[in-house]
């Protein structure tokens, strides 16, 4: 198993930060454009405990690959849950959480679990590409977030 954690402080209220988190449809403003992300079940305006998500991504290499995720554990305000049912990941669980930071400010927190298929060969392939490739995505969300409302 493998744990990124992830920490940024951003200049808007934790409310706005979990508004614009929990509607589903903004992953697409955090996802780099060159996997090609693409959300192809209908997408509410806000999550709810039980949400599944169906999304296409072109993962270097291996070509387009359907992802399913439910959303679990929401505790509104505070933090949720994304865990893949289908997908690239023998596990993944993916916790995102918002905290009040200073004033008017917020830090959110991502917390990924996760593990590849195929033993020892996926173990290899993380150690030599999707680590990197994971810290790059990661890179790309921050950068975007706070692009979006500032450091």
């Amino acid at each position: 198993m493998h744990l990124l954690q992830r920490e940024i402080i951003l200049n808007i209220e934790p409310q706005k930060l979990w508004e614009f988190l929990s509607t589903p449809i903004n992953l697409n403003e955090l996802t780099p454009p060159d996997l090609h992300f693409q959300v192809l079940s209908e997408v509410p305006d806000t999550m709810y405990n039980g949400l599944t998500l169906l999304y296409e991504i072109q993962i270097p290499i291996f070509g387009k690959r359907r992802w399913l995720t439910e959303i679990k554990h929401i505790q509104a305000g505070a933090f949720f849950v994304d865990e893949q049912r289908l997908g690239p990941y023998r596990l993944w669980y993916h916790q995102h959480r918002v905290e009040s930071f200073e004033d008017k400010k917020s830090r959110m927190l991502d917390q990924v679990i996760y593990q590849l298929p195929y033993g020892v060969l996926g173990t290899l392939v993380h150690k030599f590409w999707v680590k990197g490739l994971l810290e790059e995505i990661f890179d790309y969300r921050s950068r975007r977030l706070v692009e979006l409302f500032g450091e």
